[in-house]
């Protein structure tokens, strides 16, 4: 069920988008989609626009407008400028508008909840085309993962705990977590919503790649990692990776050493 207050700002959004032309849709991303929205949520809500690219400050009025506004910036330092996150008080809320151009709907990585669509733009493309979320090349992953291990057994052998700390957050972001997710049938997006996803075994396997700032845990972390990674590689990936056995028996080996 949608919180009365996420739902009490999605309606003044509206009314405020119907008073200007510039402005042809709205619609809801995110858990919004799933239904698994509550108070802790975000929203995340896309505003289709007529003209090719709005302004910064253009979004920052609407913005403003919307609620008592804190806080705004772009999106640049995800690789997405149209994106502008917002904090909002009274209530305390987070709220990311993306401004996608009419045009570009057709490239999309899911398919939002259409909260206001008056001249059924947003319905049309999603009747006509179809979302696509971008997921891991495995090639790409297995050609890295034994030099990341190597790297991060170095650092552990240096004493460099808290760089290892930060890969082991980089390999559960970027590897384990997506695997993990797509191995039990969801969208690989990242770490999101492991608790209440995985299994308790795949839980299990998960928490036991984190780790303290204390040497033994750090080897026990990255050997996890590695024995987890083994194990989501056969259930995953594809016959047509390559494994790079010989890297991987080496790594092991100084892994091993350390």
């Amino acid at each position: 069920m949608i919180p009365v207050h996420f739902q009490y700002f999605v309606n003044n959004l509206v009314n405020i988008l119907q008073q200007d032309q510039e402005y042809m849709a709205l619609a809801a991303g995110g858990s919004w989609i799933d239904k698994q929205i509550d108070r802790f949520s975000d929203i995340d809500l896309v505003i289709v626009h007529r003209t090719p690219q709005l302004s910064v400050l253009q979004r920052k009025t609407l913005a403003e407008s919307a609620g008592d506004l804190l806080s705004a910036f772009t999106g640049d330092h995800v690789g997405e400028p149209r994106l502008l996150i917002c904090l909002y008080d009274n209530p305390l809320i987070h709220v990311d508008l993306k401004f996608v151009y009419e045009r570009d709907m057709t490239d999309r990585v899911e398919d939002p909840v259409i909260l206001w669509d008056p001249e059924n733009i947003l319905k049309n493309v999603i009747s006509t085309t179809k979302a696509s979320f971008p997921h891991p090349d495995f090639q790409w992953i297995e050609d890295r993962f034994w030099v990341w291990i190597h790297y991060a057994a170095a650092k552990i052998g240096r004493g460099e705990l808290f760089e290892v700390l930060t890969f082991i957050s980089f390999l559960q972001q970027t590897v384990l977590g997506p695997l993990a997710l797509m191995s039990h049938g969801h969208l690989p997006k990242g770490v999101r919503k492991l608790e209440m996803i995985l299994p308790e075994k795949d839980l299990e396997a998960m928490i036991r790649t984190t780790t303290v700032y204390n040497r033994q845990n750090c080897l026990d972390s990255i050997n996890s990692a590695v024995t987890y990674y083994q194990h989501l590689r056969k259930s995953v990936m594809t016959d047509d990776v390559e494994y790079r056995t010989k890297a991987e028996l080496r790594v092991l080996k100084y892994l091993h050493e350390i």
